[in-house]
């Protein structure tokens, strides 16, 4: 039976108000070798051999078709969309600009985006049956947000980057709420943070 949790909301606006929403806990990992095991249980006609061969391949001629820029949909599973970012430490480019500071030796694919068919998610629906398993609360920060801007801008000094686990470190917050702050600092340019990268290859710098 799959759990669910009530997770707290952090509060950016100072509004007092403490929102909650529902997530699904994960009860563990199936790992690849585990999942080809269900798989020949589930389908007792198909080898172990078989399964294997099938999965990697699949896997294989999936990761040449993202890499040469194709979307790929599998029926009865969804679509999958390669994405790209900047190398770790490059500078973001502006919009409008005479100088190139980009070239495709500044660009990297750095990650692979997902879209569940409808069909996926109807047959994993009918296969929940859910229980809760608990609430989980923010972490609050013994600082103010401005003595936690303050020790992002100290740690910026010493290193060219700062990644949300390392301010978690420094201010004591949850994941959640210290990742909500630094993209918050990085949309205002007098925080004196920039940030570079996209989703979880994000990391942030000092502004110029």
């Amino acid at each position: 039976m799959a759990k669910y949790i009530k997770q707290e909301v952090p509060d950016m606006r100072k509004t007092g108000e403490q929102k909650a929403f529902y997530r699904l806990k994960v009860e563990r990992n199936i790992d690849f070798e585990e999942f080809i095991q269900k798989l020949c249980s589930y389908h007792r006609g198909i080898s172990r051999g078989e399964a294997l061969r099938v999965l990697v391949s699949a896997s294989e001629v999936l990761a040449e078709l993202l890499g040469k820029g194709y979307s790929v949909t599998l029926d009865d599973l969804g679509t999958f969309k390669a994405t790209i970012g900047l190398e770790e430490g490059k500078e973001m480019d502006t919009i409008d600009g005479d100088e190139s500071k980009r070239n495709a030796r500044s660009l990297c694919l750095d990650g692979v985006n997902f879209q569940a068919n409808k069909k996926l998610v109807r047959n994993a629906s009918r296969h929940c049956k859910l229980e809760r398993a608990g609430i989980v609360r923010v972490s609050r920060s013994p600082y103010t947000k401005e003595e936690r801007l303050q020790k992002a801008l100290d740690y910026l000094e010493e290193n060219k980057v700062l990644k949300v686990s390392q301010y978690m470190e420094l201010t004591g917050q949850a994941h959640t709420t210290a990742a909500c702050e630094l993209r918050a600092f990085s949309r205002d340019p007098s925080s004196g943070i920039v940030s570079v990268g996209r989703r979880s290859t994000v990391v942030y710098i000092k502004g110029v």
